[in-house]
């Protein structure tokens, strides 16, 4: 069977600076898969090259269509969430205008994404129509990934939802996209500086150097992999 997605050989660059160095990894349908490394290893424009938010080269397939230079609201009418480094929420909207905008692609179904939504994160309904920027970091973070959600996707792309939150949040939002991953299906590509935490919940990952992938395979491989343990686990 075919990746849900698939990165060959992808080059990607910011004007003359080239940040991807021809990245191959892949995504299985219903599969959590990690992505490591130091800042400015290329994790964040990964998941840009997957959305089409940098230029691009090599080829990027999802679902067997290929969106190399696709438009963003192409990949993510292809079934695509992103969730950027901070979450991306707009401050000055409510709660639920947060979660109308997550939904703006689908034109039926709005009621029922929004009950899961709050099922999900209970204190979405109390909020509905508080400013989001008045909400805490970790309320934040979660009101970014359930506006994704609304959108129902079939890959969820989480750039760093870990950092600045206390560790209960943490624990708290992986263990909702686990359940999701387990129960739904949902298919999940996390880019995380906590390593502990992403090889802990993912079943494969990549490690990114300077652009370029220096190591993939199973999740329990790598974390028991000295170069990982000594570089990223604070062995």
């Amino acid at each position: 069977m075919a990746p849900l997605l698939e990165l060959e050989d992808v080059h990607a660059r910011y004007g003359a600076v080239e940040a991807l160095h021809g990245v191959s990894l892949s995504v299985g349908e219903g599969e959590v898969v990690a992505v490591l490394g130091g800042n400015g290893a290329g994790k964040t424009t990964t998941l840009r090259a997957v959305s089409g938010l940098v230029a691009t080269s090599g080829e990027i397939r999802f679902a067997g269509e290929r969106i190399t230079r696709a438009a963003p609201e192409r990949v993510a009418r292809a079934g695509v969430a992103h969730v950027p480094e901070g979450g991306g929420i707009f401050r000055e909207l409510s709660v639920y205008e947060n979660l109308r905008l997550g939904a703006y692609l689908r034109r039926k179904g709005f009621a029922e994404s929004y009950e899961r939504a709050c099922g999900l994160f209970p204190f979405l309904e109390a909020r509905r129509q508080q400013q989001a920027g008045t909400l805490s970091g970790g309320e934040q973070q979660m009101l970014a990934i359930a506006r994704a959600l609304m959108s129902r996707p079939r890959l969820l792309l989480l750039d760093e939802p870990s950092l600045g939150l206390a560790p209960i949040v943490v624990r708290e939002i992986f263990g909702i996209l686990g359940d999701l991953n387990e129960k739904e299906g949902l298919a999940v590509l996390v880019v995380e500086q906590n390593a502990k935490l992403a090889l802990r919940s993912s079943s494969r990952a990549y490690v990114l150097e300077v652009g370029r992938v220096a190591l993939e395979g199973p999740s329990t491989e790598l974390a028991e992999n000295e170069s990982v343990r000594n570089s990223y686990l604070g062995y």
